[in-house]
């Protein structure tokens, strides 16, 4: 007959169970690395707007964040920087870019030039990097789109003030309308007592 296993082997192979399993754990949490979350992915702007490109990462560590810029003029890079440090701002966006320590970046005063594809790059302190893409798009406010609104708007002052002397005129004839009616009435009331102070 074999012996029972004593408890204090039983408590050494559940303890190394749960190390391993909290090991396996780690190395799963490591292997992820960085990640990261773009809330908007497409933004519509107009010229002289002031614009945020909001993202949020999560990774293990102090990461590299990198904003490129790539339009139809070129690949261009914006900014580099770690959270917590000065960033390093190119020279085409210097006094146009502010960073956040949530990876996120603002542009200033944008214009049609800004229009292409924003891409982050995210890079951990042990090598692995995570990257996301926002496409800005800016228009130009047209002069004939405020021609058309500045002339629909006279158009729209033209009729009121139609409307308000029509409404004027309304009620200047209604008016003597009343006047020369109150003026029969009193004449016929008038002729009616004249009568009957003859016929006295």
């Amino acid at each position: 007959m074999r012996p029972l296993p004593s408890r204090s082997r039983k408590n050494g192979g559940i303890s190394l169970g749960l190390f391993a399993l909290c090991l396996a754990a780690a190395r799963c949490l490591q292997s992820q690395g960085v990640s990261l979350y773009i809330p908007q992915s497409a933004i519509n702007a107009t010229v002289e707007e002031d614009i945020l490109l909001s993202v949020e990462y999560s990774c293990h560590g102090v990461p590299t964040i990198e904003w490129r810029y790539t339009s139809n003029w070129g690949v261009q890079k914006i900014v580099e920087w770690k959270p917590g440090t000065q960033a390093n701002i190119s020279q085409s966006h210097k006094d146009r870019v502010c960073t956040f320590d949530n990876g996120s970046i603002q542009l200033f005063s944008v214009g049609v030039r800004d229009s292409g594809y924003y891409v982050i790059t995210v890079t951990e302190s042990l090598g692995s990097s995570q990257f996301g893409t926002i496409v800005l798009h800016v228009s130009e406010i047209l002069y004939e789109d405020l021609h058309f609104v500045a002339v629909f708007l006279a158009f729209l002052t033209a009729v009121a003030a139609m409307l308000i002397s029509l409404m004027w005129v309304c009620n200047k004839c209604a008016y003597k309308f009343q006047r020369k009616r109150r003026h029969k009435l009193k004449e016929s009331t008038t002729e009616e007592i004249e009568l009957q102070d003859v016929e006295c």
